[in-house]
């Protein structure tokens, strides 16, 4: 009963150090780098969601603008963020909430007279 013990005991093999250090040691080297190609990410979407707030902005006040045949808005000089009583002028409807779905927006914009909306130095797209 001794002998056949002895001899299962050896039969059966796992993986050595070796063999386990070598696998850390790839998944080491893969997690270093996916964490090197996502560094940049974070930047880049920040970037890309301003632009596409200014460009949903933009194509709000041009909705609005054409909706009620008008071709000039008061300018808006100081920075604003807030559309529910935003753009004034004769025959203006606010842009919220019926050509932006929400009040606020993360960045801050003013625009000219003929409705070009452009993003302020200060608020959270600059």
């Amino acid at each position: 009963m001794f002998i056949s013990l002895r001899r299962t005991a050896r039969d059966e093999r796992g993986f050595t150090l070796v063999e386990l250090l070598v696998v850390v040691t790839i998944l080491g080297i893969l997690a270093a780098i996916v964490t090197a190609s996502l560094v940049g990410l974070t930047a880049t979407a920040k970037t890309n969601g301003c632009a596409e707030e200014l460009r949903t902005v933009q194509t709000a006040m041009d909705a609005m603008l054409a909706k009620n045949n008008i071709v000039s808005v008061t300018a808006q000089a100081a920075a604003t963020n807030t559309f529910s009583a935003l753009p004034t002028g004769t025959g203006t409807e606010p842009l919220s909430p019926n050509y932006l779905r929400q009040t606020t927006t993360k960045g801050s914009y003013t625009w000219t007279a003929g409705g070009l909306v452009s993003a302020a130095a200060t608020g959270g797209c600059s």
